[in-house]
């Protein structure tokens, strides 16, 4: 009985997935983690394909910024270089960047948006747009953005829209409520780029040191993984304790069997 016990025991210590099935995104010891530099800890969004976008576009600078979308369509008109001082072309429609990076937008027809950052892309439909209105502002906003968060114990995952432009990894974490109680502040994996081969960052925020890296601003469909905790005891406990369980209720009823017969 005592051989059985102890063959359990080993056996669940060497196997992890025995000890840990709920562990994600696990990494070889020797793992070579991608360099977190300036330039990637403060970039700006940069438009993928699949994305919304949504524009409003108005003329004039934005002047009044006044919505007349529905006066426009039912009059035909369109706001050229009569000099009026209405500033109306469209509201805020949803655009979807196609596999190629492009987007197929009024008037102007297809335009390639691929990599540009928002401001990027603001600047070269104003300029195109200056061709047809006067003084094109336009305001473009990526609708749906979002990013996954595992804070470190199981069942507490949240997926977090980025509502805005430059929202930082302290700041996702934040909304999920912060690190749990099992999660690892030293260890936390930011994962990005292709699935096939992403980019893994290794982010310590355990010290005030970390508060850089923590400022990194989240791209679109990044995962923060919070390591977990790995508490042997408690896990290997758990693990048998259904088995000794088990073996002491078998004892028992020996026991009081044999008692019987004396």
């Amino acid at each position: 009985m005592r051989k059985l016990l102890y063959l359990f025991i080993v056996l669940s210590c060497t196997s992890c997935s025995i000890l840990y099935p709920s562990m994600m995104l696990k990494t070889p010891r020797n793992y070579a983690f991608n360099k977190l530099n300036d330039s990637i800890s403060t970039v700006d969004y940069k438009i993928s394909p699949n994305d919304f976008i949504s524009m409003r576009l108005f003329s004039q600078d934005g002047f009044k910024l006044v919505d007349m979308s529905n006066i426009l369509e039912s009059s035909g008109e369109s706001n050229t270089s009569s000099g009026n001082n209405f500033s109306y072309i469209t509201t805020g429609v949803e655009y979807m960047v196609e596999s190629d990076g492009t987007l197929r937008l009024p008037v102007i027809g297809r335009v390639n948006l691929l990599g540009m950052t928002l401001r990027e892309a603001t600047q070269i439909l104003e300029q195109k747009y200056s061709q047809y209105y006067i003084k094109p502002y336009i305001l473009l906003k990526a609708t749906n953005r979002r990013v996954f968060v595992f804070p470190g114990d199981p069942g507490t995952a949240k997926v977090i829209p980025l509502l805005n432009n430059n929202t930082t990894l302290i700041e996702a974490l934040a909304l999920t409520g912060g690190i749990t109680e099992s999660g690892k502040a030293k260890q936390i994996k930011l994962i990005r780029g292709n699935p096939n081969k992403p980019e893994v960052y290794l982010i310590d925020l355990s010290t005030i040191n970390g508060i850089k890296d923590g400022s990194t601003v989240l791209q679109e469909g990044d995962i923060i993984y919070v390591t977990p905790q790995i508490r042997p005891a408690a896990s290997i406990l758990e693990r048998i304790s259904p088995t000794l369980t088990l073996i002491s209720t078998i004892i028992l009823t020996i026991a009081l069997v044999n008692n019987t017969k004396l």
